[in-house]
């Protein structure tokens, strides 16, 4: 009966958000949870004719994270970005990051992350997963850091998250053959950090 009631309430997350599946599999049993978007952030910085960083944020995404008790190597994070929410602060730049010159938001309005497994890295760990970038998917690896679940003054319970990591912009082809795509540096740095509510 109780492992009936554990795939019953399973069905009921699958339908209003993607599937974990990747190491966990589909019975992965861990606690979801859910992102409180009013304290987390979806950041990213490139270097600009290799003299400053330009930093920015998305402003629309989806998240669903998965763990067992207070064990990292348990996580399971997915999330979705609406890639038209891009912010730099500059809004002649961020219509033509939007353009077919960049990310082509009209043809691919989506940048999806779903992890597959948790690894040592360096001294901590690393999220391994899978980055769709217009179309194109890699697997990626995303040094994380994990504070343990803490109890909020409502009665529920929070995680936190940050995640960093760097990867060549190129490789997904967000990037055209022209002299301003010349003084955009080729790597764009991740800086993530995620607060999440049990479900």
């Amino acid at each position: 009966m109780k492992k009936l009631l554990t795939l019953i309430v399973a069905s009921g997350i699958a339908l209003a958000a993607p599937a974990f599946a990747g190491s966990h599999g589909d019975e992965y049993a861990g606690d979801s949870y859910g992102l409180d978007k009013a304290h987390t952030s979806v950041g990213f910085s490139i270097r600009h004719m290799g003299i400053t960083n330009v930093r920015g944020l998305f402003g629309e995404y989806e998240g669903q994270v998965r763990l067992a008790g207070d064990d990292i190597t348990t996580l399971s994070v997915k999330a979705t970005i609406q890639a038209a929410s891009i912010d730099t602060n500059n809004d002649r730049r961020d219509d033509h990051l939007r353009s077919e010159d960049f990310f082509e938001v009209d043809t691919y309005p989506e940048i999806t992350f779903h992890s597959k497994e948790v690894v040592a890295h360096n001294d901590g760990y690393a999220l391994v997963g899978d980055l769709t970038i217009k179309d194109v998917t890699k697997e990626v690896t995303l040094p994380v850091t994990m504070s343990a679940p803490v109890e909020d003054p409502w009665g529920g319970t929070r995680v936190g998250l940050e995640i960093t990591g760097s990867v060549d912009r190129n490789d997904f082809g967000v990037a055209f053959d022209g002299a301003a795509d010349r003084m955009i540096g080729a790597m764009a740095n991740f800086d993530i950090n995620i607060q999440a509510i049990k479900e």
